[in-house]
């Protein structure tokens, strides 16, 4: 069976385009507008990865990230951050609130690809 990721990322165009992405290498996806539309989604559907953005309304992806942490089914599930902002505290910030990886958009497919599957080949 096919690999579950959740895309989170409050522009239409960016969820589609991973998503399109994803697809096209075999994966199952779902989205989410933001923070807590995520966290819904995740309580009733279980993901093997989630790609989120930083910035949302809401509740923004480094809450997103702190909270998907804090529940015991999603503890050490990858959490891959895809954003446009690129300062080395940003990206401290994104660890810090669990993030496994940290990539920087605009993302070119095959770099979103070959980072899900070496994040995936944990299980």
């Amino acid at each position: 069976m096919s690999k579950r990721i959740l895309v989170i990322d409050d522009s239409p165009i960016v969820r589609n385009l991973h998503s399109v992405m994803l697809k096209s290498a075999g994966f199952q996806t779902e989205d989410a507008v933001n923070g807590f539309d995520a966290l819904e989604k995740a309580m009733k559907i279980d993901f093997d990865l989630m790609i989120v953005d930083i910035n949302m309304p809401k509740m923004d992806g480094f809450a997103f990230c702190r909270e998907i942490r804090n529940s015991t089914k999603y503890k050490d599930t990858p959490l891959l951050i895809v954003s446009t902002e690129s300062e080395a505290e940003d990206k401290m910030k994104g660890f810090k609130a669990g993030a496994n990886l940290y990539l920087i958009k605009p993302v070119r497919p095959e770099i979103l690809i070959e980072n899900v599957n070496l994040l995936l080949q944990k299980d």
